[in-house]
């Protein structure tokens, strides 16, 4: 790492590093910032950014368990305005807004009414009826996504009324985001967090909002839904008994996240609760998790087109029933289950309990993709900085040996080229592929890979893929060994000629690199890099010369100009016709007994070329 002047004060990095490792207070870690920042200002934005990094683990933590915590107080609660003033006093706590507050559809009017508010002091807000199209909250009602906007009163983008306007103005409201409440495609209401202020919403605060309203929609379906059922059936004592199993099924799977479980073990707990088998799949329909002897004929792919078609309900499926898991408007996984048993009982509880664990399992899934793309993202800013120096830190090099990189074990560079709309989508199979033993990152024109050498040919063969079914092709470029230590920017250059060259002699959707293409990734690169070429030719004859004193480059130049013929080759370089002869023997030596070869010739002469052209 380089250094303005002088020694690094050490004791101030020390310093630093024990009020990262104790959590000291952020005044006394900012001073040993200042301190280093001195002679060493990149070591003390370091410093500042590991503590910011910690900070935002924490906060993801905290929402998460804040998460968790309301989806377990929310099943447990039988009524629905509690729920709802539970759901707004959390999402006006988790956001850190100044008001936070629901409104509620009335299908017989057409309009959403003001349900449940958290530091709300207006009357005349507490009363509002937002018809669809009008304001914010009709528009959100209207369009079921969600909208935020930092100046609500001057935003031309919403329809304003006079009654809506002087509401919001007495409330004193500027900035406003709201997210529908959503139960499959029926609309419940709309989740608001508002500030007084202009402090502009964060994607995150969408999302987390967006959970929220996922989790408010939901349990005030399910609390209504069993508040019509305790009553219809308050006398049936099966009814009661039902409905307490799946409480305690609630309890038992909120038990498992809050001990640290996953969605193997949610699967495994529901199929102990129903008896049968359970399947959790992508959207792929690949298998995340499996308890039990799932059938061989299962036919997944309906099971998932049918769970979508009705999002968050239990449908039946020949052979199985299935469920979608669904967080954030956003469906992350379906769950499969074995058919109920032939006259069992009344299918209500069993679905509850479904649904139940559907829910429960995307907060885990959910959570658990945040914390995958927050490390990707780590792992992809490491490897942009390797590729975007000749010789890495140390303090980067430590970064990329904490992620599992072996940065001296021999690696390979690959460039994926493919359409701009499918590069995120081509990342992110990528990180899945290579796992923790290399590093993945997305560039405005590709997608970029290092991976051990012994495992580079593989991925790359896997990742390239030729156009077909309406999907764009895939072009891999790869480089040659190198160690990361040492550096990645030429690696990274001759993987991305390879793919220029694959595509421009139409071999789009395939894999190649620099030694396979020979000239062809020279003449056909759009930055052509002759010195590298000449060096990754003649680079072996060219070090034997300098540290031979020996001129065996020279004596291949004139023995090709000669054609080949070593007598005239002697007559040009003025020596015995013998001592050509014994430097042919060298160069075999140097460079193997192929070289020879037509094509090995080929590059040869090619490079000796350049060389020439280029002193």
């Amino acid at each position: 790492m380089p250094r303005a002047s002088g020694v690094l004060p050490c004791t101030v990095l020390v310093d630093a590093l024990r009020l990262l490792a104790a959590d000291g207070p952020a005044a006394d870690l900012e001073r040993a910032a200042a301190s280093l920042a001195g002679s060493d200002p990149e070591t003390a934005a370091l410093v500042l950014r590991v503590r910011a990094t910690i900070e935002a683990g924490r906060r993801r933590e905290a929402e998460l368990a804040a998460l968790v915590d309301t989806a377990r107080d929310l099943a447990g609660e039988s009524d629905p305005g509690l729920v709802l003033d539970a759901i707004v006093r959390r999402a006006r706590a988790l956001l850190g807004t100044d008001v936070a507050y629901l409104t509620l559809y009335d299908a017989g009017r057409g309009d959403t009414f003001m349900r449940a508010t958290a530091g709300s002091v207006s009357a005349a807000f507490q009363g509002l009826r937002l018809p669809v199209g009008a304001g914010l909250g009709g528009l959100v009602a209207q369009s079921r996504h969600a909208h935020w906007t930092t100046r609500y009163p001057a935003d031309p983008r919403y329809r304003h009324t006079d009654e809506i306007d002087a509401a919001v103005s007495e409330e004193g409201i500027v900035a406003i985001c709201g997210t529908p409440l959503l139960v499959g495609e029926e609309f419940v209401g709309v989740l608001f967090a508002a500030n007084r202020s202009a402090r502009p919403f964060t994607p995150d605060d969408v999302a987390l909002l967006g959970s929220l309203a996922a989790l408010a929609a939901v349990s005030l379906t399910q609390t209504r839904a069993a508040a019509e059922t305790a009553t219809a059936l308050a006398g049936l004592r099966a009814a009661h008994a039902d409905l307490a199993r799946a409480a305690d099924a609630h309890d038992r799977f909120a038990a498992l996240v809050l001990g640290g479980g996953d969605v193997t073990d949610l699967a495994a707990a529901l199929a102990d609760l129903l008896d049968g088998w359970v399947r959790v799949v992508d959207d792929g329909g690949a298998p995340i998790a499996t308890a039990g002897p799932v059938p061989d004929d299962l036919d997944v792919a309906a099971c998932v087109h049918a769970a979508a078609a009705d999002p968050g309900r239990l449908v039946a499926v020949a052979g199985a029933e299935a469920v979608t898991v669904v967080a954030a408007h956003q469906q992350l996984a379906t769950l499969v289950v074995a058919p109920p048993a032939p006259g069992a009982a009344s299918q209500g509880p069993r679905s509850r309990i479904v649904e139940r664990a559907a829910t429960v399992s995307a907060l885990v899934l959910l959570f658990r993709a945040q914390a995958s793309e927050s490390e990707q993202r780590h792992r992809g800013e490491a490897l942009l900085e390797l590729l975007g120096g000749d010789t890495p830190s140390a303090a980067l090099r430590d970064r990329v040996r904490a992620l599992g990189v072996e940065i001296r074990r021999p690696h390979r560079v690959l460039v994926a080229r493919c359409a701009e709309h499918e590069r995120a989508r081509l990342a992110v199979d990528a990180a899945h592929a290579v796992g923790r033993s290399g590093l993945v990152a997305e560039r405005p024109d590709a997608v970029v890979v290092l991976l051990p050498d012994d495992e580079a040919g593989r991925l790359a063969e896997d990742l390239a893929r030729p156009a077909s079914d309406g999907s764009a092709p895939v072009t891999v470029g790869v480089s040659e060994p190198v160690l990361p230590a040492e550096g990645l920017v030429g690696a990274a250059a001759d993987a991305r000629r390879a793919a220029e060259a694959l595509v421009a002699l139409g071999r789009e959707g395939r894999a190649g690199s620099v030694a396979e293409l020979g000239f062809a990734a020279l003449l056909l690169s759009r930055s052509p890099d002759v010195g590298g070429y000449v060096e990754s030719v003649l680079g072996p004859l060219l070090e034997h010369d300098r540290r031979r004193g020996t001129d065996l480059v020279g004596t291949l130049a004139a023995w090709f100009a000669a054609g080949r013929s070593p007598t005239r080759a002697a007559s040009t370089l003025h020596v015995h016709v013998n001592t050509v002869t014994q430097r042919l023997d060298r160069v075999r030596a140097v460079l193997g007994e192929d070289w020879q070869d037509p094509e090995r010739t080929l590059e040869l002469h090619l490079a000796l070329r350049l060389r020439g052209l280029a002193r």
